[in-house]
């Protein structure tokens, strides 16, 4: 059986349920779900909002009460299937009386069998890959993390002429990059928070660091204090230690509407270093800006 309409509906839906959790998960994954009664109908959805609290299905079942019994579960990754700090998500789709899953992407985290054998092995029809390519748009970071046991970079340019005023103005407290991001690292070695107070106080660090001498060594010290996407706040004589090593996953320049002449210096380097694509131009408050990704 293939999912139908209305869970093909219900997994756009969870997908994009799954992106409130982006910058506060970590080190778990955003994931999103909805839950749909016998008829088909939305009863129930939720996200996971960070590590320690609960995950992505149970939300979904405590906003759809009993309405869920004999309904879908339509949910973006993989329940988990094991007790962590939270039990295992399974579990609690089949104690609510789900008969029914729909599953975007595997779980590559599972721990012997995973979720869906489990579901399967009590009965339930479950169905997988169902819209996996339009979940990996929320979910693709995170999975990348897991296999190179470091995370995501962002280089956010900052020209030669920057002082200090004009960074905090570039990343103001409502500024994209940090509600989709763990932390900013700056080129002195500082780690803030992007959203405080947005993690568990004990799921990272922020203890400064040097990354001059081994960058690729202190990424991987941050993965394993939790954190999987920084943003680099860093000249390009600081950023290029990044991409000499080939770690820098998307570069982000901003360009002032009263110099666009910087458009082509100001970071220092050619628009977009070899090896990047040019992905998305946008205005933001008053500045241009690019966004670049590794190809």
């Amino acid at each position: 059986m293939t999912a139908n309409d209305a869970e093909l509906d219900a997994m756009r839906r969870a997908i994009a349920l799954s992106a409130f959790g982006l910058g506060r998960t970590s080190p778990n994954p955003p994931v999103g779900c909805v839950i749909l009664d016998s008829s088909g109908q939305v009863v129930g959805q939720g996200y996971h909002q960070r590590k320690g609290s609960p995950h992505a299905e149970v939300n979904a079942l405590a906003a759809a009460g009993g309405r869920a019994r004999g309904g879908t579960a339509v949910v973006t990754l993989e329940p988990c299937n094991h007790y962590g700090r939270t039990p295992p998500c399974h579990q609690a789709l089949l104690d609510a009386g789900i008969t029914r899953t729909v599953i975007a992407l595997p779980d590559p985290t599972s721990r012997g069998e995973g979720g869906t054998s489990r579901l399967r092995q009590a009965g339930m029809d479950v169905e997988s890959g169902v819209l996996a390519d339009e979940a990996s748009l929320v979910l693709e970071p995170w999975l990348t993390t897991l296999h190179s046991k470091r995370p995501q970079v962002i280089w956010l340019s900052r020209s030669e002429r920057d002082n200090d005023s004009d960074v905090a103005a570039v990343l103001s407290r409502t500024d994209p990059l940090r509600q989709i991001t763990d932390v900013i690292l700056y080129e002195n070695g500082i780690i803030e928070e992007c959203v405080p107070g947005s993690h568990n106080a004990d799921v990272m660090s922020l203890t400064p660091v040097n990354f001059e001498n081994d960058p690729r060594a202190t990424l991987s010290t941050l993965y394993n204090q939790g954190i999987r996407s920084i943003v680099l706040v860093a000249n390009a004589e600081s950023a290029n230690i990044f991409l000499a090593q080939g770690i820098v996953d998307r570069i982000v320049i901003d360009v002032m509407p009263h110099e666009p002449s910087s458009v082509a210096t100001s970071n220092g380097l050619s628009f977009l270093p070899q090896g990047f694509l040019l992905a998305e131009v946008s205005r933001h408050e008053n500045r241009l800006r690019v966004m670049g990704i590794r190809s």
